[in-house]
C-alpha cells in the first residue's frame, strides 16, 4: 500500500484547518507556513477538497478556508478517497491468470483492501487531534 504525498497532505491539512479554526477563514498561506509545504502544491489539494465539499474557500480579503463539517464527521478513508487518485490499498488484480491460486489470493488481497479500508473508516481528524497521550495513529 502506498498513500501518495497529495493524500498525507490532504489529511495534514484537514488537521491544520481543525485545530486553528475559529470563526474566520485561515489563509493557504498560514497553513502552508505550518506545514512546511509549498503554497502552490496545498493549492492544488485544497482545490480538490472544496470541489468535494471538505472545505469551503473565500476569496479576497479575509479569505482563505475552513471546514465545512465538525473534525468528528471527516474520517480519514474519506479525505484518501477524495485526494488519491485510486483508494486500493492493493494494487489492481486485472492481470491475475484465471487459475484456482490466483483466485484464492485475489479473495485474501481483496480482504486485506476491507480491513484497511474499515479501519481507516474508524478514524477521524478529531480522533488525530485529540490530546490523549495514547493516540498512536501516526501520519
Amino acid at each position: 500500500m502506498k498513500i501518495s504525498t497529495k493524500g498525507r497532505y490532504a489529511i495534514k491539512i484537514m488537521i491544520d484547518l481543525a485545530e486553528n479554526q475559529k470563526d474566520d477563514f485561515i489563509p493557504l498561506r498560514d497553513i502552508a507556513s505550518r506545514q512546511n509545504i509549498s503554497e502552490k502544491y496545498l493549492e492544488s489539494i485544497i482545490k480538490i477538497l472544496v470541489k468535494n465539499k471538505m472545505l469551503l474557500g473565500l476569496r479576497g480579503k479575509g479569505g482563505g478556508y475552513k471546514l465545512v463539517k465538525n473534525p468528528d464527521t471527516y474520517t480519514i478513508a474519506d479525505i484518501l478517497k477524495v485526494s488519491e487518485d485510486s483508494i486500493a490499498y492493493i494494487e489492481s488484480f486485472e492481470d491475475e491468470t484465471n487459475s484456482t491460486s490466483s483466485y484464492k489470493t485475489i479473495k485474501m488481497w481483496n480482504k486485506l483492501n476491507s480491513l484497511i479500508d474499515e479501519y481507516l473508516s474508524g478514524i477521524t481528524i478529531a480522533d488525530l487531534i485529540c490530546e490523549d497521550p495514547g493516540n498512536d495513529y501516526v501520519i
